[in-house]
């Protein structure tokens, strides 16, 4: 495999991986809207989500999850999954600061992944395999 196919390969799999872990936090908003609103609450101080707002939320976060999936603008799509993973990163600073307590050890597994959607969004034009052409 030559050192193009190894690139596609790796991007491709890299978007994959990405889109199936944002995919469960937006499934949650449909499946568990009140655990949802609760990590709005916690991680984001926003608080007095109904279902409703939360299934919006969620709606319009699997139509950019999608677009992302599927390549499609990507300086758009591929710009915003990196926004929503950076703000859900940087906004669990209190259990980077004590990583040994409860589940906290689990929040640091947030930076490769941030770092590989940064690093799709900045090779978002080298990422062509398995994408929709316009």
């Amino acid at each position: 495999m030559n050192a193009q196919a190894r690139l596609q390969w790796s991007l491709f799999f890299m978007r994959v991986s990405i889109f199936v872990v944002m995919l469960m936090w937006t499934l949650d908003k449909f499946i568990n809207p009140e655990h949802a609103a609760k990590v709005y609450q916690k991680f984001y101080w926003l608080g007095g989500f109904n279902d409703t707002v939360i299934a919006l939320i969620g709606a319009a976060e699997l139509i950019i999850l999608l677009g992302f999936l599927l390549g499609l603008y990507k300086r758009f799509c591929y710009g915003a999954v990196l926004l929503f993973h950076a703000v859900s990163t940087l906004s669990s600073f209190r259990q980077y600061l004590a990583p040994f307590e409860g589940p906290n050890l689990l929040f640091f597994a947030a930076w490769p992944m941030l770092a590989g959607c940064l690093m799709l969004y900045l090779m978002r034009d080298e990422d062509n395999f398995m994408t929709v052409k316009r």
